[in-house]
């Protein structure tokens, strides 16, 4: 499943999750899944994907980052990083959620500049 992810293999993932592969499994080292692997990539299909099959949203891994922090610390803050976040938004996926450092996905946002990605979670209640 995270190999998929990772090789953002949308075909392959939809296979594995039709033949009852678990979106909800621990996958890495950082005690990290799937959707937290294909979010700080910006894999945003592959998100999508994994957020109908039941990923959970708010899966805080070893390093204290949520997919949706990783998509704001790994990610470029480009196109496919924005449709990320705004999957992960439209989810419900929480925004108060902070790193080991005590910072929300707003002020991760705003450190790195990722304009976009600050209104899109100021939009989301994070104000």
């Amino acid at each position: 499943m995270t190999i998929a992810s990772v090789a953002d293999d949308e075909e392959t993932l939809r296979v594995l999750l039709s033949l009852g592969a678990s979106a909800k499994q621990m996958t890495s080292r950082y005690d990290g899944t799937a959707l937290i692997a294909a979010a700080h990539l910006g894999h945003d299909g592959v998100v999508r994907q994994l957020i109908a099959a039941g990923a959970p949203l708010d899966h805080v891994n070893n390093l204290h980052w949520t997919a949706l922090i990783e998509a704001i610390v790994l990610g470029d803050g480009g196109p496919r990083h924005q449709a990320t976040l705004k999957a992960l938004l439209d989810a419900g996926a929480s925004v108060r959620l902070t790193d080991r450092q005590g910072q929300t996905p707003l002020q991760l946002a705003r450190a790195r500049g990722y304009k976009d990605m600050v209104k899109m979670l100021e939009t989301a209640g994070t104000k």
